[in-house]
């Protein structure tokens, strides 16, 4: 017998109380939300103005991404390649988005709107829900509190980055980084996948000193398909050893 309507697991799935999913939910959308005002101090250091790094948070909203194009900026990289380097890191939300089209279910005239907040926080507070009624609670909670606290900061940041001074002296700009690092840990379960994360690290850190700014991050996202065919071909030669 399928499980009860709007859940997302099989019968006897578990219930989370939705006072639960929203403190979750919260507790996420306002630990990451305020590194916004990191962002906003830092791009502001790389030359932006006002309006052009509150136009990014609001219309890119991909925190990972956002510090990729400022910290690429600020090293004096030409700015189409710093954009294909942020333009390759966002691309990682299109695969959660597919996961969560399945697991949400919204209505077609919401997806549009929703796509706008499918980023790392909200994938993962949704994807660790038992029924689809509190995935879809913990999706809206962590992203309208994450959108609305991190434009904010990111404008607050903007603001008092004068007042700040030398935004260097402060090492702001490795919180970026170190949130993006943050959410990443916890999601390397299998051997393979922190194979290709070491490799990608080292690709992107030995590089750094040949490349211009913001291609060793392009050069790095080669990883992924090379371990993976790499393993591939390693269970092809496994597979035909065993035939044999």
């Amino acid at each position: 017998m399928p499980g009860a309507p709007g859940t997302v697991g099989g019968p006897g799935a578990p219930v989370k109380a939705d006072s639960a999913v929203v403190r979750d939910a919260l507790g996420v959308g306002l630990a990451v939300g305020l590194s916004g005002f990191a962002f906003g101090v830092t791009a502001a250091g790389a030359g932006l103005d006002v309006l052009q790094i509150c136009a990014l948070s609001l219309l890119v909203f991909t925190g990972a991404s956002q510090f990729a194009l400022v910290g690429a900026l600020a090293a004096g990289g030409n700015p189409f390649t710093a954009a294909a380097g942020a333009f390759f890191l966002g691309t990682r939300n299109a695969f959660y988005g597919l996961r969560l089209s399945q697991l949400l279910a919204l209505p077609r005239s919401v997806r549009p709107f929703a796509a706008h907040w499918v980023i790392d926080e909200t994938t993962a507070v949704a994807l660790a829900q038992p029924t689809r009624r509190a995935a879809r609670l913990g999706f809206t909670v962590t992203g309208l509190t994450l959108y609305v606290l991190w434009n904010l900061t990111t404008l607050l940041g903007a603001l008092g980055a004068e007042a700040i001074g030398d935004t260097n002296a402060w090492g702001l700009d490795a919180a970026g980084p170190a949130v993006f690092l943050a959410l990443l840990a916890p999601m390397l379960r299998t051997t393979t996948e922190r194979v290709v994360a070491g490799v990608a690290v080292v690709l992107g850190l030995g590089l750094l000193p040949v490349l211009p700014a913001g291609v060793p991050v392009l050069v790095a996202a080669l990883a992924a398909p090379a371990v993976l065919w790499l393993e591939g071909r390693r269970i092809s030669n496994k597979r035909k050893g065993t035939d044999r």
